[in-house]
């Protein structure tokens, strides 16, 4: 017969044991709740938010390979959603997927009542992995976070798997040199080409001066990119990251062999 006291024992470290499971299997993908994007120096206003295939589809890999997925936003409000990124042509062959995305923003309740960074950040422990999707409006509101800097930095002391997606990396831009975890490693993002061409034919105005892979290289990262609209991604130890709206399977299949490796390690 067991005692009250070994079962109590028992209850703890079976408690303990199903938090860590649940860690290991849980995901943090933070997203942008910018609407606005100023352009031509505020002469015109352009609507902006995340690339809803840049964050579905890697929420849709996260979720069939068995993870578990939290969304946060820099003060808690609903992302914000650029509505270019509803054209068919940024989904080629995975059309049936963007039906279930526009079905997912409207009515996903974690989706539409995010967790703050602040909370995030007291919480990271209980994150095996972080995502930020890109799009214009992580420019506006998650550039000037005072959370992400040390949101990266917290996820990178433990080597858990980040990824960065389009115009995310270069939130890595935020983070003070000599406090920096990645300088050295190779990271992709939107390439120069394809920063011209969405903002002269796409948004047809320029915002804040972007350059984001020739400052990468100025900080010390090792910035690499494929053609323009290539399926184009890049894994160095813990980090992923990706080029464009069209990496979406590139940056699955990394992230979710870091996912692998962490787990394996720890």
């Amino acid at each position: 017969m067991i005692n009250l006291k070994t079962f109590i024992i028992m209850i703890i470290i079976t408690g303990c044991t199903a938090n860590y499971l649940t860690a290991q299997k849980r995901i943090v993908m933070v997203l942008s709740a910018a609407d606005t994007l100023s352009l031509n120096q505020g002469e015109k206003l352009r609507q902006t938010g995340v690339f809803l295939n840049e964050f579905y589809l890697a929420y849709h890999a996260l979720k069939q390979a068995g993870y578990q997925v939290d969304f946060a936003t820099a003060e808690a409000k609903a992302p914000s959603i650029d509505q270019e990124s509803f054209h068919d042509k940024y989904w080629k062959e995975q059309l049936e997927l963007k039906t279930k995305a526009m079905d997912f923003i409207r009515k996903d309740s974690s989706f539409l009542h995010p967790k703050s960074l602040k909370y995030i950040l007291d919480h990271q422990s209980e994150y095996m992995g972080l995502i930020i999707p890109g799009g214009q409006g992580l420019m506006v509101d998650l550039a000037h976070s005072k959370h992400i800097p040390l949101l990266l930095q917290q996820f990178a002391a433990n080597q858990k798997p980040t990824g960065l997606i389009c115009h995310a990396p270069s939130l890595l831009l935020i983070i003070d040199k000599d406090k920096h975890p990645y300088i050295g490693y190779k990271v992709s993002a939107v390439s120069p080409i394809e920063e011209f061409v969405i903002e002269r034919f796409i948004m047809k105005g320029k915002p804040v001066s972007r350059k984001i892979g020739k400052r990468l290289r100025r900080l010390g990262l090792k910035y690499r990119s494929g053609f323009p609209k290539a399926n184009f991604a890049i894994k160095d130890r813990n980090l992923v990251s990706s080029q464009n709206p069209f990496s979406s399977a590139a940056f699955s299949e990394l992230y979710l062999k870091a996912l692998m490796e962490y787990r394996k390690n720890n």
